[in-house]
């Protein structure tokens, strides 16, 4: 464990306190430019039509962009001020009533993004020429259009009026009542001769400890754990996935991954060709489960084996220390990613410390008023920690890019497939970093281990959330699923890629419970994205191998661009067809050499 406190961020520069004058000002404001844009709506956008002249739709065009710019901007920041306070304590009432005031005001917010979308397609036929007359309009042209393409799945404005406003005592609800849960769990565990009352993610980054017994413990309290929530959780699974069907249904979508691609900008070639190329990788990753199976005295891993360290794992890092090793390692790579990470640590971005109450896992969201990101994490001295927060930081970079950029909030949506690829080519900086310093075979090996586990998280165990979450959604049209049902489905999707390199009597059946993307309705899917953006980050630190410092500026011209275009037309920049197998594969023989390493230390 670390020796000094990991830190909490501070959001006081956004707002002084929820209960604060200039915080109830920021809601009052947001109010009235909902107030304002309905009205604009109301008064201006419903007598417009196909017949109105071209330079007046051009006008109102520009004038909607203008104001939704302006009211993304401040509800982002006010939701991820809300957030900040949920996220890391989920007993604070008063920030827990806030959210659920704001959640009236986002969906004020989504019903009038609706309306202009339908106002969008009406005009579909007239988007060339507006763009042609209007410097705003040709400046946010990528979201013009792709708003007028998504307007064919949208149902009538009353429907989707009613859907918005039900989704907050339904799939909303589900959603709070799944993080609720797993982040108030409190599990009595021995570590150190000591019984701690420890948080689920606490107990769960147990799977790396050195000490087998520990492991084993950790990972029996863990299924008993959720063996105590399961009904709760799987009800919370039965309510948004079958609202997330029935809302696909009757918007006319082929299944709920055709929304999913949509918003992941990304067609089903590419899909499918990269899950043929991680599908082919299978037996590569499985002679290194096979090969760490061996190096722990047997035939194969049982699930408290497959994340335990190899080599010298004696190496454990201070909040102080992961912070120096990041910065030095970002600045070898850019100036401005070093810098950014600076402001990050030294400004107070990062929540680190676990406790009680805290969500698991790690986040990164961006405060876009005044131009910062905060990053969460459950820092426990281990490389694995430094990498995510390298991960994290990735992504406050991506924000960086983009927000120096100076692209609105219109231009700024980026899809999940490319808004993991900084995030992940920072991991990939520090990992070869680690391990070009590695100074013996058995330190080398650890962190082999390491970057190898990572990856196969994102390749084999992402392709087993893929599995499950198609299954769930396929069965979920015919009837509820239990507990059961999802334990099921989950160690079905295990034993399908992790193959015979895992022990079958110990798998993780409760994968399900405590993973917080298969409970957002507005993010489905939310599982292949990880494996884009480690294959696409491989493949363009691969160019980056090839061009040095010249790479650079092109690389953070694609992060500011994000936001406007496809992941098939961005990559095009750099030579990449997303849509043929090679690319995927040619990244995964990066991977199979390392797999080659390990195998022979």
């Amino acid at each position: 464990m670390t020796k000094t406190t990991p830190p909490h961020w501070d959001l006081s520069n956004v707002y002084p306190a929820l209960d604060s004058a200039e915080f109830k000002a920021a809601l009052a404001t947001l109010s009235t430019q909902l107030d304002e844009l309905e009205t604009f709506f109301g008064e201006k956008i419903v007598t417009s039509n196909a017949e109105t002249p071209v330079a007046a739709l051009a006008t109102l065009t520009d004038e909607m962009i203008s104001r939704f710019n302006e009211s993304y901007e401040l509800a982002e920041t006010i939701g991820a001020y809300i957030f900040s306070f949920i996220s890391t304590d989920s007993f604070n009432q008063l920030a827990k009533k806030l959210l659920s005031e704001f959640d009236q005001t986002e969906v004020r917010l989504r019903m009038l993004g609706m309306r202009a979308q339908q106002w969008i397609g009406s005009i579909a036929d007239l988007l060339p020429k507006i763009i042609e007359v209007s410097p705003t309009a040709k400046a946010h042209a990528f979201f013009l259009q792709e708003t007028a393409e998504q307007s064919r799945y949208l149902m009538s404005e009353k429907e989707e009026a009613l859907a918005a406003e039900l989704s907050v005592s339904g799939s909303g609800a589900w959603e709070k009542l799944q993080g609720t849960v797993t982040s108030q769990m409190k599990i009595e565990f021995e570590l150190d001769g000591e019984m701690k009352e420890l948080s689920a993610p606490a107990l769960i980054n147990l799977h790396s400890h050195p000490d087998e017994s520990v492991r084993k413990r950790a990972y029996e309290a863990e299924m008993e754990a959720w063996e105590k929530v399961k009904e709760p959780l799987a009800a919370c699974m039965n309510g948004i996935k079958g609202s997330v069907n029935t809302l696909n249904k009757k918007r006319g979508r082929e299944d709920a991954l055709h929304a999913s691609l949509d918003a992941a900008r990304m067609d089903r070639d590419s899909l499918n060709a990269m899950l043929e190329a991680m599908e082919d990788s299978f037996p590569v990753f499985q002679r290194y489960f096979l090969a760490k199976a061996k190096r722990l005295g047997k035939e194969k891993l049982p699930w408290w084996d497959l994340f335990a360290p190899a080599g010298n794992a004696e190496k454990s890092y201070t909040f102080e220390e992961a912070s120096e090793f990041i910065l030095e390692e970002f600045g070898n790579f850019s100036p401005k990613l070093r810098e950014l990470a600076q402001r990050a640590f030294t400004e107070n971005w990062i929540d680190a410390e676990q406790h009680v109450g805290k969500r698991g896992g790690a986040f990164c969201m961006g405060v876009p008023s005044v131009k910062e990101s905060r990053v969460l994490a459950n820092f426990d001295g281990t490389f694995d920690q430094v990498s995510t927060l390298a991960h994290e930081l990735g992504h406050a970079f991506h924000a960086e890019c983009i927000f120096s950029a100076g692209k609105t909030a219109l231009q700024s949506e980026t899809p999940m497939t490319l808004a993991e690829t900084a995030s992940i080519m920072c991991e990939t900086v520090v990992a070869n970093a680690v391990i070009a310093k590695a100074s013996n075979p058995d330190e080398k090996l650890a962190i082999l281990e390491t970057s190898l586990l990572g990856a196969s998280q994102v390749i084999v165990d992402i392709y087993s959330r893929y599995l499950f979450e198609k299954e769930v959604f396929e069965r979920r049209e015919k009837a509820e699923l239990s507990a059961e049902d999802l334990c099921e489905i989950m160690e079905k999707a295990q034993k399908a890629t992790y193959g015979a390199a895992l022990d079958e009597r110990y798998l993780h059946k409760y994968m399900w419970t405590w993973k917080p993307h298969y409970y957002s309705a507005g993010l489905s899917f939310y599982n292949y994205p990880y494996a884009f953006g480690l294959l696409f980050a491989t493949g363009l630190y691969a160019i980056y191998q090839q061009r040095g410092d010249e790479f650079i500026p092109s690389y953070i011209d694609l992060l500011a661009s994000t936001g406007e275009g496809r992941a098939a037309e961005l990559a095009d920049r750099f030579g990449i067809n997303i849509r043929e197998k090679k690319f995927w594969a040619d990244s995964l023989k990066v991977i199979e050499k390392q797999v080659d390493e390990y195998c022979e230390l």
